[in-house]
């Protein structure tokens, strides 16, 4: 049976963005033999847990939103786009089942930004001080390089089956980014020029977690790392199996 992947709507009032993004989160799942789930985000909280749990994994997606800076302590930055609240909702659901059931989970942008904010870290409302072109956009197919920590999944899974991969060329299509990481995630690449965090992980090697700066749908078709991160995440859900809560028995 296919894994049933659930991948949240990318913006509640961007229709246009949710129909040029969304189908290639979509294509490159089903390539990889899973099932894409879309959840919407005027759903209730109900019609998503019945969602959520016919599904083995989750994938959250890049939005052209920023999360409200509240959510970690800081004012609004000028340069902050506004906050999707609908969207922001769904994340938190799929995100609390997912790390509850131990259900791998795979963030590609804002994704990232959005697991790692739930997670309590931090980020960088705006990028600022470099020469690297973050917000290069999806019609420059190479934006820059990043740097991989070897002794991490991120290195095994790019590197299909050779030696650890140090460096990847992605796109980039981003303003913010991550600062101070959170809870039960690391650090697995930067860019090399900046320092910028372009990759974060979680630190529990039985659940599968996962979450990319760039964004591999684009280069899915043309690029073996990208396709090599969808392979992995998919697989990852088609072995997934329920987390059993033991109950101690009194005696």
């Amino acid at each position: 049976m296919k894994p049933r992947i659930a991948i949240p709507v990318p913006h509640s009032q961007k229709p246009e963005y949710n129909e040029r993004s969304l189908p290639q989160y979509e294509k490159a799942v089903r390539a990889c033999g899973g099932e894409p789930v879309r959840v919407p985000l005027d759903a209730t909280p109900e019609q998503i847990a019945k969602l959520i749990g016919e599904c083995q994994g989750v994938l959250l997606p890049g939005s052209p939103a920023d999360l409200d800076p509240q959510k970690f302590g800081e004012a609004k930055h000028p340069k902050t786009n506004p906050a999707d609240p609908a969207r922001d909702n769904v994340d938190e659901l799929l995100l609390q089942d997912a790390y509850n059931m131990h259900k791998p989970v795979f963030g590609i942008c804002y994704g990232l930004q959005s697991i790692n904010v739930w997670r309590s870290g931090t980020l960088v409302q705006h990028i600022e001080g470099t020469d690297v072109n973050h917000e290069a956009g999806r019609e420059v197919a190479v934006a820059h390089p990043v740097k991989v920590e070897p002794a991490s999944r991120l290195a095994r899974i790019i590197a299909a089956g050779e030696s650890p991969a140090s460096t990847v060329n992605v796109n980039s299509s981003h303003h913010q980014s991550a600062a101070v990481v959170g809870d039960g995630l690391r650090i697995v690449a930067r860019s090399p020029q900046d320092g910028i965090i372009e990759a974060i992980e979680g630190t529990s090697p039985e659940h599968f977690v996962i979450a990319v700066q760039w964004h591999p749908e684009r280069s899915f078709e043309s690029d073996p790392a990208s396709r090599k991160l969808f392979e992995e995440f998919v697989a990852a859900a088609k072995n997934y199996k329920p987390r059993v809560v033991e109950e101690s028995v009194g005696r």
